[in-house]
């Protein structure tokens, strides 16, 4: 680094969204306190995911990255787990297909419980109180008490991220993520869909290769690979007391890296070159991504890469572009061309679901149909441009909720009091998420058909 760097040096720097605790002490007490228990991930770990990221940088995998928009204490459980996970699973192996290269899985859980909010406030008649900050701040409930930011959630939430870590590295090692189980879920998900006749195809060309790998021999019993998947977490470092208390220093190689997940990103309204969260990020070992949106500037952006990727290793960061679905084609082409001119090694991921919320029916909502243009516009602004896109940036959920309109079950205005259940923005229902990854798939079918040497280059 060429400034010196701790894990405590963000305190001398600027800082947005940070929650106002009124008791300074039992903060502090709280930090110090995590800062005492074993991490939640480990270095080896964030290392493995940075160079499997390496590979999505250099177009020979993608990125998919996904999961709840802020975890919540009272919905956690094994159920909700399991049917985020299995969701995703499904989402992976049509990617798989449609890419013809490895999909990188990493979810947005066991650690994304802060929300930055466009307001530090919040007024519901003739009541203002603290904005809701997420679970680990502060509570959802429209009361006194409940909005007062309590350093005690500090610690629930990593007891929670623990518990949601056991789990997920049992489901991935431990035979629940075998393949032939994924296809056959995905095949149920076909078969009830509105739209079964699209994804038939994809289905019964995926169905065909897993037969061909079981008459040669190539099975789950014999494979490990294809019983056990890689799977990492991240969530974005906003509470930065809460990352500096679980940053440590890694017995082999001397680095720094937060042990709260093994990919955290710096959000859109927290991204000043010269404030504490970009300070705090430059100094960590971690894959790291940072939000793109309509007001960030070409050259601030290169300064930021220059920052927090001065060694420019490809892995190392991932630029997440969340536009609006009517804006990629103006802002996305000029952030491209000055990474490029500057030949900085990143991987660019698209975020379709920040840009596109609206009010339906007293609803915050997006509609899916905005969310499948968005994609398209960022696939095709890639291929114009002559680069590759490197993954997708969804919220999304294993439940059949009623948060987004639209998909082939249609869920209109009207449809989105049945089942809605988020504690902030909107989410991708089961179905809405499996059905975008099959509309990413023939995208990237699509590119691996019109633009074959890339494959050549790649290979």
């Amino acid at each position: 680094m060429k400034k010196e760097w701790s894990p405590s040096t963000w305190r001398s720097k600027p800082i947005k969204q940070v929650p106002a605790y009124p008791d300074q002490r039992a903060l502090a007490q709280a930090e110090e306190r995590i800062g005492t228990w074993p991490p939640l991930v480990f270095a080896g770990e964030a290392r493995a995911l940075r160079q499997s990221l390496a590979e999505v940088c250099e177009g020979k995998a993608f990125l998919l990255q996904g999961g709840d928009c802020a975890e919540s204490f009272a919905e956690h459980g094994a159920d909700n787990i399991r049917d985020f996970f299995r969701v995703f699973l499904q989402m992976s192996i049509v990617l798989t297909f449609g890419a013809s290269k490895p999909v990188v899985k990493v979810g947005r859980i066991a650690g994304q419980f802060a929300k930055p909010r466009s307001s530090d406030n919040e007024t519901q008649g003739e009541i203002t109180l603290p904005s809701y900050r997420g679970d680990i701040i502060n509570g959802i409930d429209f009361d006194t008490e409940s909005r007062i930011p309590d350093p005690e959630r500090l610690k629930m939430a990593y007891r929670q991220s623990a518990a949601t870590l056991n789990l997920l590295r049992a489901f991935a090692q431990g035979g629940y993520a075998n393949l032939e189980n994924v296809h056959q879920w995905m095949l149920g998900f076909v078969k009830g869909s509105p739209q079964a006749a699209r994804y038939e195809e994809v289905a019964e060309r995926i169905s065909d290769s897993m037969a061909l790998m079981r008459a040669i021999g190539i099975t789950a019993e014999n494979n490990p690979q294809l019983r056990e998947t890689p799977f990492y977490t991240s969530h974005e470092a906003l509470l930065l007391g809460y990352e500096q208390a679980l940053t440590r220093t890694d017995s082999i190689t001397g680095d720094w890296y937060a042990t709260s997940g093994h990919m955290v990103w710096i959000g859109d309204r927290t991204r000043q070159p010269d404030h504490a969260h970009v300070e705090f990020c430059r100094g960590i070992r971690n894959p790291i991504g940072l939000k793109c949106g309509p007001s960030l500037d070409p050259e601030e952006l290169v300064r930021l890469t220059e920052i927090l990727n001065p060694q420019n290793a490809p892995g190392r960061l991932t630029l997440i572009a969340r536009f609006g679905h009517d804006q990629v084609e103006q802002y996305l082409p000029k952030l491209i061309r000055a990474v490029e001119k500057e030949g900085r090694k990143v991987i660019w991921s698209c975020d379709p679901m920040h840009g596109n919320t609206i009010t339906a029916n007293g609803y915050k909502t997006r509609p899916f149909q905005r969310v499948l243009t968005e994609v398209e516009s960022f696939f095709a602004v890639h291929r114009a441009e002559g680069t590759h896109p490197g993954g997708i940036h969804v919220e999304m959920t294993g439940k059949n909720v009623t948060e987004c309109t639209g998909g082939a079950r249609a869920i209109t205005a009207e449809d989105l009091s049945d089942r809605y259940h988020t504690h902030c923005d909107p989410r991708l229902n089961a179905e809405q998420a499996v059905e975008l990854s099959f509309k990413v798939a023939e995208l990237l079918k699509s590119d691996r058909q019109e633009c074959p040497e890339k494959m050549v280059v790649n290979a």
